[in-house]
């Protein structure tokens, strides 16, 4: 049974995620302050994460930051700020997805599941060859999933990673930020053109020595990304 941990200090809002999750199966535990949530994330073996942002203590932008340092498991932001800055911040810290209140249950239950169904095929633990990807000093191990660049490792989160083996096994082909989105994220794009953005510019800002001259990841203007071959 895959755990989870709820962090929101609206406790009416939080009972009924729980409640909604549970009738799911799944494990669900909630924490109201944003420090002992960030604790209880660092400690415990939770699978996903679910943050609201305005926490006592800590903030869930502060949280997500930290869990990401050691953790890759699946983090859904949600939050009453509709500003697309917060989503954008969001995502930049490694969330992998942002829910605005108020939202169906419904749709973060669908959204649980699809994270998480996502993550478990990633991080299967049947043992495979290594599956590699090389490219112009690029390495990417896809059973590792790690990435090196010209021999240094460099930290990626699940869905940069997936992003990134995506389009390099795809090379010279310009994909749309709806056609990445919808096959990244297991969801069509509504609105989330910036979710593709926001992990582009972080897979740039670590594999590329000049990012306003991209040598992996090109810009189509007005289409979307090619990877370069």
């Amino acid at each position: 049974m895959s755990r989870i941990l709820i962090v929101e200090d609206e406790n009416a809002i939080a009972e009924l995620e729980k409640d909604y999750l549970e009738l799911s199966n799944f494990d669900v535990e909630i924490e109201s302050d944003g420090k002992n949530g960030l604790d209880r994330a660092l400690a415990g073996d939770y699978d996903l994460l679910i943050l609201d942002l305005m926490l006592p203590s800590m903030d869930g932008f502060d949280i997500c930051k930290e869990v990401r340092k050691v953790k890759d498991i699946p983090v859904i932001m949600v939050s009453a700020k509709k500003d697309d800055i917060d989503k954008i911040r969001g995502l930049g810290l490694g969330a992998d997805d942002y829910l605005t209140k108020p939202f169906s249950p419904s749709e973060l239950v669908a959204r649980v599941k699809a994270h998480l169904a996502r993550y478990e095929r990633l991080v299967g633990s049947s043992p495979v060859s290594n599956d590699i990807v090389e490219i112009r000093g690029l390495k990417i191990d896809k059973t590792a999933r790690r990435v090196y660049v010209d021999g240094e490792e460099k930290n990626f989160t699940t869905k940069e990673f997936d992003l990134l083996t995506f389009l390099a096994q795809n090379p010279n082909h310009v994909f749309t930020k709806e056609e990445l989105f919808k096959k990244i994220w297991d969801m069509e794009s509504v609105g989330d053109n910036a979710t593709v953005t926001v992990h582009i510019k972080k897979i740039r800002e670590k594999l590329e020595f000049d990012t306003s001259n991209p040598q992996y990841i090109e810009t189509i203007w007005g289409v979307g990304y090619r990877f370069k071959i």
